[in-house]
């Protein structure tokens, strides 16, 4: 892979708007497919802004009428803000392209992040992002003094955690000691090249994510780097550790075309 650049676009104060951030992975988007600049990583904060994926229900959105941006990334809903160090990862793969071995990528750069600052996180079958991984089911506290085979998360398909209190917001996952997502990844290929990316909690406000169903996943929650620790820790402090961990996984990856079964005679 071509050497990696990074643009640090804005943070605290200057934290770049939502729409402002978009056009420019678009600009260097087409920069990219027609070779004019190299494979481009767009840092950043947000001001608080919710957005959804292609694949996000109604039923998974604000109910308060909170105004959210549909995007054309995979994945569904989920919020940016203050707090949260925001990756955009544009880049020319090989095609056909195998998007699952560029999320995975993603992934282990983000869990080297969170192991030099003393975290341990991990990948969980079936949902992307990297996971702060919780207490098996039987230790887990009772919710509201009810057995957890009675979870009703689980038992109805109706339940929504957004209108019963704070013991089934997402931001308390860690107090319920579930498993829990720090970093959410969703991106978009057009043309062979990457866009959109990851958000590595480091340390927002968490309950900006109760007033939706983040990620459209009901039985888990979300974490942040400073709450994991139990101390302090900034945009600043992560910022350089996650551009070593993703300059080391993205240039020496050995990039190959997804494999393409063919079918029997």
């Amino acid at each position: 892979m071509s050497e990696l650049r990074f643009v640090r676009m804005g943070f605290g104060g200057d934290a770049v708007e939502y729409q402002e951030a978009w056009d420019e992975q678009r600009r260097v988007h087409a920069a990219r497919f027609a070779d004019e600049v190299p494979d481009t990583v767009l840092l950043l904060e947000h001001p608080p802004v919710y957005t959804a994926g292609r694949r996000t229900a109604d039923n998974e959105r604000p109910l308060d009428g909170t105004p959210v941006i549909d995007v054309d990334r995979g994945g569904k809903i989920t919020w940016h803000g203050p707090g949260q160090l925001v990756g955009y990862p544009i880049q020319k793969l090989p095609r056909p392209v195998d998007v699952v071995a560029h999320v995975r990528r993603l992934e282990e750069a983000l869990i080297r992040t969170c192991a030099e600052f003393g975290l341990e996180t991990t990948r969980v079958e079936g949902r992307s992002g990297v996971w702060v991984l919780g207490d098996p089911v039987e230790q887990r506290p009772a919710i509201g003094g009810l057995s957890l085979d009675f979870d009703p998360r689980l038992q109805d398909e109706e339940f929504d955690p957004r209108m019963n209190g704070p013991e089934y917001a997402p931001s308390n996952a860690g107090q319920r000691r579930e498993d829990r997502k720090i970093a959410a990844i969703g991106i978009r290929v057009a043309k062979g090249v990457t866009m959109h990316g990851f958000a590595l909690n480091v340390n927002p406000d968490n309950k900006w994510f109760d007033r939706i169903i983040p990620c459209g996943i009901r039985d888990a929650g979300v974490a942040s780097i400073a709450a994991e620790l139990g101390r302090d820790v900034t945009i600043d402090e992560v910022l350089p550790v996650v551009e070593r961990h993703l300059t080391d996984v993205l240039e020496n990856a050995e990039l190959k075309p997804r494999e393409i079964e063919k079918a029997s005679a």
